[in-house]
């Protein structure tokens, strides 16, 4: 069970003690900073590279951590990939250049009154899942890569086009966490039609992947699986739980539209930047061009 305490900010599943274990079981080489930061590292085309994946970083702190001995050595003549977890457009002033301007994710409070906090129409979604015939189940997730989500979850990507978690990480994460990985999944019948994913990680908790069938969609069984792993997650002590990016234009509007009606609100990252220290004075006019779209 987490400990709940309502002070604690939430904990990114990229710097979490239950990412880096099931990082350790896939054989990724990462390393700490001292300030306990994770870094993955590898070796692309020659080149050293570390990445810091939802960091929490600062200007007063980062240009002195890299520069201190770690496992593996230190990252100072590293190029370094930075994925802030909050806008940090004092990066250009280091030198880092911006290549991808930040996301937004929606986050959800699991303290207090949860029903309440629902928008009318999720919740009317809900109110109409709840009267139909479906059954819920919940179960620490398996270790086989046959089972239902991750195949549907497969042919989803191909099917749209995307890259997610590999299945291999997943599983690695099930393994390294017991009971950290909780899968729902919604029946009709003896018939599976929709199913969600949720990894919790130190007092929070990550939505992770889902499919639904058309007759799940049908049926709004997804407003009912989010809403009982929502439930279940707070009654675990876990305070906040991450729901993805959410972009609000384009074809990806709708999943937006599903994430913000559970009461969610809308949180800018920091985008990426690329940072090699031992030329930061050289790039630093190029950097600070492009400055303000990371904000």
């Amino acid at each position: 069970m987490f400990d709940a305490c309502p002070d604690l900010p939430p904990t990114p599943l990229q710097q979490s003690d239950e990412y880096r274990k099931a990082l350790a079981l896939t054989k990724t080489q990462t390393s700490a900073l001292e300030d306990g930061t994770l870094v993955l590292r590898r070796k692309l085309a020659g080149v050293s590279v570390a990445m810091l994946p939802r960091a929490q970083l600062s200007p007063n702190t980062l240009p002195a951590l890299i520069r201190k001995p770690i496992k593996g050595g230190s990252l100072y003549k590293h190029l370094l990939v930075l994925n802030p977890d909050q806008p940090a457009p004092w990066l250009g002033k280091l030198g880092a250049v911006p290549v991808m301007t930040p996301q937004h994710i929606a986050e959800l409070s699991l303290q207090g009154d949860l029903r309440a906090r629902l928008h009318q129409k999720w919740r009317n979604r809900l109110r109409f899942a709840e009267q139909q015939d479906l059954r819920i189940t919940r179960q620490n997730m398996t270790l086989k890569p046959d089972q239902w989500l991750l195949q549907q979850n497969q042919a989803q990507q191909k099917e749209r086009g995307y890259n997610g978690w590999p299945d291999a990480l997943t599983l690695a994460y099930a393994k390294a966490n017991p009971g950290c990985a909780k899968l729902f999944t919604a029946f009709s019948g003896k018939t599976p039609v929709a199913a969600m994913l949720f990894l919790r990680h130190g007092h929070s908790a990550t939505y992770h992947i889902s499919h639904s069938t058309a007759l799940g969609r049908s049926l709004a069984a997804h407003n009912l699986l989010m809403w009982q792993g929502m439930c279940w997650l707070a009654t675990k002590g876990a305070l906040h739980l991450d729901l993805g990016i959410a972009s609000t234009e384009g074809s990806a509007a709708g999943l937006a539209r599903f994430k913000l009606g559970t009461g969610a609100t809308l949180r800018p990252l920091g985008g990426t930047w690329l940072w090699w220290p031992p030329i930061r004075g050289m790039l630093r006019p190029l950097s600070l061009l492009d400055q303000n779209l990371m904000k």
